[in-house]
């Protein structure tokens, strides 16, 4: 049976600090899309395991639920050492458990477009950065569509936000 789909996107947020440059950037490009956040600071993800046994505090699976619920999936993190966030790496690393026992629900994100949004303080995102971002989708079979990067040494890239929403906007 699908899921009911709610008409807005998720944002998954994975930041070491509330309130910090990747939320504000957030808050400050999704300001007239509605959306769903999702702070992984509020959620326990688990590391994957081989074996798969995960303790009963694990969020894994309700947040994947969530991701197949709305529109769009947005991921949203800061640059920490060139890569994404370890939070993000880790709920990335988890989709493995969607090939394997969970195959159903990691199914259901085919065809689910992605969306990435990062902020550092280098004056561009650095080379290969989203790299992972897109093999991932598209080893879901999830079109990637839009990503924005945002350094803290420049102003707000107005004009890419505003694309970046409209493209958002486009699937409600």
């Amino acid at each position: 049976m699908a899921a009911l789909v709610t008409s807005c996107p998720l944002v998954v947020l994975a930041s070491a600090r509330r309130g910090g440059d990747t939320e504000q950037f957030v808050h400050h490009v999704l300001a007239r899309v509605p959306h769903r956040l999702v702070n992984l600071l509020d959620w326990s993800v688990a590391p994957y395991n081989y074996e798969q046994q995960y303790p009963a505090t694990d969020c894994f699976l309700p947040l994947v639920n969530l991701v197949v619920q709305h529109t769009a999936l947005v991921v949203a993190t800061p640059v920490y050492w060139y890569s994404m966030s370890g939070s993000m790496k880790g709920f990335f690393d988890r989709f493995t458990d969607l090939l394997t026992s969970h195959k159903p629900l990691g199914r259901q994100l085919a065809g689910k477009p992605l969306f990435m949004l990062a902020s550092g303080a280098d004056p561009d995102l650095p080379e290969g950065f989203t790299v992972p971002f897109h093999q991932t989708a598209a080893y879901f079979d999830m079109p990637f569509v839009a990503s924005l990067y945002r350094s803290t040494k420049r102003g707000f890239p107005q004009e890419e936000a505003q694309v970046f929403a409209d493209k958002l906007l486009s699937l409600t």
